[in-house]
């Protein structure tokens, strides 16, 4: 949902002390904090830490003003009207994506301990991703991709790639099956930033708005089979104190390609009924373990159904283009194959 940009008078918002949020969060029969709620997770602070700022992990009053002028300024420019009369762009040229009212970021950056935060990652020390392993970079580059052609032509007619061969050969979120990084761990994309919790003495619901995903976390069980694997995972919370801890295996990266991944998230009540969202990620595709944390601020917000192929033509349209561009290259080439 969209909403009106907000920039605060103040460079820094203190969330105040942890038993002030003990204190406002509703309970449970048990006398647990009560998550249930919806959540605005859209946020200014990137996810990896520009390289500029090294190891530092909060920023002073003059770049949280610079971050929130170069977001107004993205924004206005974004929104000016097309012009009408424009030429066409030139002949395979990148036309570019949605105009900004698609777009949601958020109204600002988040503030943790009294800090704004440099970045959602806080390990590496540098807030930035891990390098990949040899053979997770092996993995990831025959994984199938959303991207441009990378040459005109039916190229893949000469290399023996098979990009376009069928639905199969799509990622899953153009498949418009699930989207990871939106869901665990959970970091804020460009839009659809909306999180729901309905949560019981027994389980926690995480339903996330980007492609209709209900996570459903067992609290106080066992594991299941590595044989039961899902997208998301086998979750399974437990309480330490006021914070609920939820770990995650028993991952695929693919349908029948399990993933050697371990995730722990940290729910914790801040101020105001929000959350404080920490995770950390074990992954044996990365050379380390990676983790942050960031604000979830509660919101009046209701997510509606995400109906990613309702009127979408770009995956017949995707396959229909690559039998044209093969169809011209056997013409081109003389040839049937």
């Amino acid at each position: 949902m969209k909403r009106e940009m907000l920039i605060l008078s103040v460079p820094f918002i203190f969330l105040g002390a942890f038993s002030q949020a003990q204190e406002e969060h509703p309970r449970t029969p048990s006398g647990k904090p009560d998550f249930s709620g919806h959540y605005d997770i859209s946020t200014l602070t990137p996810f990896e830490r520009p390289t500029s700022f090294g190891s530092r992990q909060s920023l002073n009053e003059d770049e949280v003003n610079a971050l929130r002028e170069r977001e107004m300024g993205i924004r206005a420019r974004d929104a000016e009207s097309s012009d009408p009369n424009r030429e066409a762009p030139e002949e395979g040229g990148n036309i570019g994506s949605y105009n900004d009212f698609w777009f949601d970021r958020g109204n600002d950056g988040f503030v943790i301990d009294g800090e704004y935060r440099t970045s959602i990652l806080t390990y590496p020390e540098n807030g930035r991703m891990p390098p990949r392993t040899a053979e997770g970079q092996q993995k990831a580059d025959a994984a199938p991709k959303f991207a441009w052609p990378e040459r005109d032509g039916a190229w893949w007619l000469e290399t023996g790639d098979q990009p376009y061969d069928g639905p199969e050969n799509q990622t899953l979120a153009v498949r418009c099956i699930y989207h990871q990084p939106a869901t665990i761990p959970i970091t804020p994309r460009v839009y659809n930033n909306l999180k729901t919790i309905v949560q019981t003495e027994e389980y926690l619901m995480l339903y996330i708005e980007w492609m209709h995903w209900a996570r459903i976390i067992r609290i106080d069980d066992e594991h299941q089979s590595e044989v039961l694997s899902t997208f998301d995972g086998d979750s399974v919370g437990r309480w330490e104190g006021d914070t609920l801890v939820v770990e995650t295996i028993n991952f695929m990266d693919q349908p029948y390609q399990p993933a050697q991944r371990r995730v722990v998230e940290r729910f914790s009540p801040e101020p105001g009924g929000g959350l404080i969202y920490g995770f950390t990620v074990e992954d044996a595709d990365y050379a380390d373990r990676y983790g942050g944390e960031m604000v979830w601020p509660k919101s009046d917000q209701v997510p509606y159904e995400y109906a990613c192929h309702e009127g979408n033509y770009a995956m017949s349209a995707t396959l229909m283009g690559a039998r044209v561009r093969e169809a011209e290259h056997r013409a081109a080439n003389g040839s049937d194959d």
